[in-house]
């Protein structure tokens, strides 16, 4: 890889973003602007074009936006889909005028219809209705990805749309209010585990399958994409395979040593019932995943005891 392209990692303190310039830095490439306290408020157009300018980032990563489980697609669709949608027209629209050479945009794998046939293709998009339960979320992501689209077309730029499956890893959201469901689950059972609990509940039927990817992977495709290809409309980032919601639950339990009886909460929603994607075209470009779903989740566990080491919970 040239080392000398100036790279913008928006959305750099989250997991994800975290993961990218990590595998930035393993791959040689440590020239970074914006990071931490350096990167603007997304939100704000003013601070977004004051930083371009004054950056001139050559390649840009779009990995932010504020997301989160089940609970806070319900709880506060408003704040998700104002959130996205400005951060991604900002970065996206800033960096276009900036003259950014190269811009990788992650979206999301829920801006793919709740029916699609399984696994989901990339020319699946649009040919039904979104997921309810995170339709402003979803509907804010597709917004950014197709104006990605739209100025590729339009102008020539090389900007690139990536769907990411479900992904996990140090650096999540565990808190009950926003997490997803692995780090829900792992914050839940550490938690029942502490307390004596004699059973957990899980959200849902447990039939719900999905597809999880380790986060380093995620961004390891990020920048492999990004680094040597250029390609039209979405791609998708993923493993191909899947678990139950329940299979995921009793990995989960064994990993934190959490003894008592799972059920299952019907009055909870499932979401989609299989969101599996389908990646044959990365993978037909030599990338594979490097992580298996038990390491990845075991080492996500590691990180999150290592962070919660002050509150004096048993580890396992």
């Amino acid at each position: 890889m040239n080392p000398t392209p100036k790279i913008f990692v928006a959305g750099g303190g989250k997991a994800l973003g975290s993961a990218i310039l990590r595998a930035f830095e393993a791959a040689g490439q440590g020239r970074f602007v914006g990071l931490g306290a350096a990167e603007p408020n997304l939100r704000d157009q003013r601070a977004v074009d004051a930083f371009f300018e004054a950056e001139r980032p050559d390649w840009v990563v779009y990995a932010a936006g504020k997301a989160g489980g089940i609970g806070l697609n319900r709880r506060a669709p408003a704040d998700l889909i104002l959130d996205n949608l400005l951060s991604a027209t900002h970065v996206i629209h800033a960096a276009h005028r900036c003259g950014a050479a190269k811009l990788l945009y992650l979206a999301s794998s829920c801006v793919y219809p709740k029916n699609a046939p399984q696994p989901i293709r990339e020319d699946s998009m649009y040919t039904g209705p979104l997921e309810p339960t995170n339709l402003a979320y979803a509907s804010a992501k597709l917004a950014g990805l197709e104006l990605c689209r739209a100025i590729r077309q339009q102008h020539g730029a090389d900007f690139n749309i990536a769907v990411p499956t479900n992904y996990f890893g140090p650096g999540d959201d565990f808190s009950p209010e926003n997490s997803h469901v692995v780090g829900a689950l792992m914050a839940r059972m550490r938690a029942a585990k502490a307390a004596g609990d004699a059973e957990l509940a899980v959200w849902g039927t447990g039939r719900a399958r999905r597809e999880f990817l380790y986060v380093d992977d995620v961004a390891d495709a990020a920048v492999f994409l990004l680094a040597s290809h250029s390609w039209e409309g979405p791609l998708n980032i993923g493993s191909g395979s899947a678990v139950s919601i329940a299979e995921l639950a009793q990995m989960l339990k064994e990993i934190t040593g959490y003894a008592g009886r799972l059920t299952v909460d019907t009055s909870k929603p499932d979401g989609m019932p299989v969101k599996v994607l389908e990646s044959s075209r990365l993978a037909g470009l030599g990338w594979s995943p490097k992580v298996a779903l038990a390491q990845g989740l075991a080492q996500t566990y590691d990180w999150y005891l290592s962070q919660n080491e002050s509150q004096n919970i048993p580890e396992r």
